[in-house]
């Protein structure tokens, strides 16, 4: 069975190593066509929207690996239907099952392949593409890349409030940042400082200046503490969480508002400081998580819906693949985006919205994978 299996995937390998390449150079193509103009607003030289596109090639390729599995499977399956190959195997006594493994281990590798991009390398080369396409216009006195204008943490968790005017997300530096800690007995302690470094995990303040307030409503500030270098051993919050933090925040913009684009491991520093979010952003942060968990799995899901499907063609033409992968491709997008709009707003539990278009087709993969004969 092994030379079968080595057989089977040869025959699949080409056609989804065309179908990433045709992919990515018609991505390439549309989008340049659509930028050119902002390209050239920005004052971008080649080399540098050639680095533009290196950047943003791991986000397009978790996109495209799905679409372009489902349409290489559906072509090879289609290929051997046609040449009576599948009818062959399964006179030879091969189930469907049997045959269809190779590829649903294509599958499970492209899902944690998928999910490993998407939340390790994405993020970082999103932030660098985006660095690329301003980076012309940047006057010398600009803060950079790494730096955050107006950055802040809410820790609801321990009633500690961060204010910076500028964070460096690389460093973990805060300039001029403010901190206002609400203690168990109800008094506020007020922090202020030039600047703030985490040094051997501890938070740093340099030029530091304390203030407290009693409980009381109204209550003055009142001077306790001025010293050149402040140590806060107390402040547990790690730059992971403050990041979590800021692109929360980013997320939440209309543009970013239906993407599940944030990283989970953001998403859980989130809402371990928020542990009971406000109802406004609740379900769009669950969805967002549940949204993110769900996404590489397509792929798997893609394989329970090409086999059963490509292996009962018959003698029709390999074109006809093609044509099925583009209608499933629509149907299912339109499904997840419909989803997540509905997640997002609050009319669908999050998991439900996330996790259903998944659900419906797998399910109708493995009906029709029962009902092949």
């Amino acid at each position: 069975m092994r030379l079968l299996d080595r057989y089977l995937l040869r025959e699949l390998m080409i056609p989804l190593g065309y179908c990433l390449g045709g992919f990515l150079l018609f991505w390439v193509a549309f989008d340049l066509f659509n930028e050119l103009a902002q390209f050239q607003d920005q004052k971008l030289r080649g080399g540098d929207v050639l680095q533009y596109y290196v950047a943003r090639a791991p986000e397009f390729l978790v996109l495209v690996l799905p679409i372009a599995l489902l349409l290489g499977l559906l072509y090879t399956l289609s290929n051997h239907a046609r040449h009576q190959e599948i009818t062959a195997m399964r006179a030879a006594g091969v189930s469907l099952w049997r045959l269809c493994l190779p590829y649903l281990a294509v599958g499970l590798a492209a899902s944690c392949f998928s999910f490993a991009l998407n939340e390790l390398w994405v993020p970082k080369t999103s932030e660098h593409a985006e660095y690329i396409f301003n980076r012309r216009l940047q006057k010398p006195n600009r803060p950079g890349k790494d730096s955050v204008p107006n950055a802040g943490l809410a820790n609801l968790r321990e009633q500690r409030t961060w204010l910076a005017g500028q964070y460096n997300s690389r460093t973990s530096e805060m300039l001029n940042p403010q901190v206002i800690w609400t203690l168990p007995n109800g008094a506020q302690l007020w922090l202020y400082a030039s600047r703030a470094a985490r040094i051997n995990g501890v938070w740093t303040f340099f030029d530091a200046r304390q203030y407290m307030a009693a409980g009381e409503s109204n209550a003055m500030l009142a001077p306790s503490v001025q010293t050149n270098v402040l140590a806060m051993p107390q402040f547990a919050e790690t730059p992971e969480e403050i990041q979590s933090e800021i692109e929360i925040s980013k997320g939440m913009s209309l543009r970013g508002r239906n993407k599940a684009d944030i990283p989970i491991a953001r998403i859980l520093d989130y809402l371990r400081l928020h542990p009971q979010p406000a109802d406004s952003i609740k379900s769009w942060l669950y969805t967002k998580l549940h949204g993110r968990l769900a996404m590489p799995w397509t792929c798997l899901v893609v394989v329970l819906i090409a086999a059963p499907f490509g292996a009962a063609t018959g003698r029709r033409n390999v074109f006809v693949g093609v044509a099925s992968s583009l209608v499933i491709c629509f149907v299912f997008f339109v499904l997840q985006q419909f989803g997540i709009a509905l997640g997002t707003g609050g009319y669908l539990p999050s998991w439900l919205a996330a996790w259903f278009p998944n659900i419906s087709f797998s399910l109708a993969g493995l009906l029709m994978m029962a009902r092949v004969r």
